[in-house]
């Protein structure tokens, strides 16, 4: 099994992968736009040269408030997606894509934080990013998803140097 930094050629088994588990689908050209804008922080798991996980990530653009004060001008990162193959599950995998892709964020960009949203149901996630990663609840955004499901807003905060 390897992880390493996703390459364009690796867009098509990522689509496929997002597609086989997740509800949430993506157009080729959003892969491409995360791949090209922010290379560094989209990582696959191959084996024997097969797409069998991928995290996609990206750096926020700072929040925009009607109180210009109130701008975050903090970087940080966000997970778009991340999926692993049923049958690869248990492995670790999700944790170590994670951990690529943060400490990528954090040692690139000057992250403060990565941020994401899980489904409430999906108790397998919230555990990991939870229980494992160290990630806390920040809000709970009503009907996230486009089957009307809640998400969780989570996020972790990075020490920084």
């Amino acid at each position: 099994m390897n992880i390493r930094q996703a390459r364009v050629e690796d867009l098509p088994g990522m689509q496929a992968c997002n597609l086989h588990n997740l509800p949430e689908n993506y157009t080729m050209k959003y892969y491409l736009y995360h791949a090209l804008t922010w290379p560094s922080l989209s990582y696959v798991a191959e084996e024997n040269g097969r797409i069998v996980g991928y995290i996609l990530a990206k750096m926020e653009e700072p929040e925009e408030h009607d109180n210009p004060e109130k701008t975050e001008q903090v970087p940080h990162g966000h997970v778009t997606s991340i999926s692993v193959l049923r049958s690869y599950r248990r492995l670790g995998l999700a944790k170590k894509l994670m951990l690529q892709s943060q400490e990528a964020m954090s040692t690139i960009y000057r992250a403060a934080y990565v941020s994401l949203h899980v489904r409430k149901s999906n108790r397998a996630a919230l555990s990991l990013y939870r229980d494992t990663l160290g990630f806390t609840v920040k809000s709970i955004e009503e009907k996230y998803y486009a089957d009307g499901e809640d998400a969780y807003a989570m996020q972790l905060t990075f020490n920084q140097p």
